[in-house]
C-alpha cells in the first residue's frame, strides 16, 4: 500500500469567504488558519502549500470575550532606543481592524517560507465589500 502525497501541480485551489460577525477572534482564527494550510483536505500535505485563498469580511465586527479590549496590548518597535509602542485591542480596532485578524491567523501559520507563502493567500476586509468577486468565492462556514 503507497502513501499518497500530493505535488505542486496537482492541488487545486478554492476560494472562499468568512463573516467574521458570526466569530469571536481566536475561533475564527485557528479555522482560517487550518483552512489556508490545508489540514481541511483529503491531500494535506505538511511540507507543501496545499491550502486554499480566504477572504474575510466584516472584520471591524468580530467578538471579543472578556476584558480583552483593554488588556490585550499590541506592541511594536521602531528599532530606536526606546521606540515601543503600545496599542490595546480597543484601539486597533478603531484604526485598522483588519490588522486584528492578521496578526491572529500569521501567529497560527508555520513559521519561514512556507508560512509566508501561506498567509498571502489571506484577504481582510474591515466592511461587507471585497475586491475578489471576480473569483467567485464560495461561504465558509465552520
Amino acid at each position: 500500500m503507497k502513501t499518497y502525497m500530493a505535488s505542486a501541480s496537482s492541488i487545486e485551489r478554492k476560494w472562499y469567504v468568512v463573516d467574521a460577525a458570526d466569530y469571536t477572534l481566536g475561533r475564527l482564527a485557528s479555522n482560517v488558519a487550518n483552512v489556508l494550510r490545508g489540514k481541511n483536505k483529503p491531500t494535506y500535505t505538511p511540507f507543501l502549500d496545499c491550502g486554499d485563498n480566504v477572504i474575510v469580511i466584516n472584520a471591524d465586527k468580530v467578538q471579543i470575550t472578556g476584558n480583552k479590549l483593554d488588556d490585550k496590548i499590541y506592541f511594536s518597535h521602531s528599532e530606536y532606543v526606546g521606540g515601543v509602542k503600545e496599542l490595546t485591542l480597543r484601539e486597533v480596532l478603531e484604526k485598522k481592524p483588519e490588522m486584528v485578524i492578521e496578526h491572529a491567523v500569521k501567529g497560527m501559520l508555520p513559521k519561514g517560507p512556507l508560512g509566508r507563502k501561506m498567509y498571502t493567500k489571506l484577504h481582510v476586509y474591515a466592511g461587507p465589500e471585497h475586491e475578489q468577486a471576480a473569483q467567485k468565492p464560495e461561504v465558509l462556514k465552520f
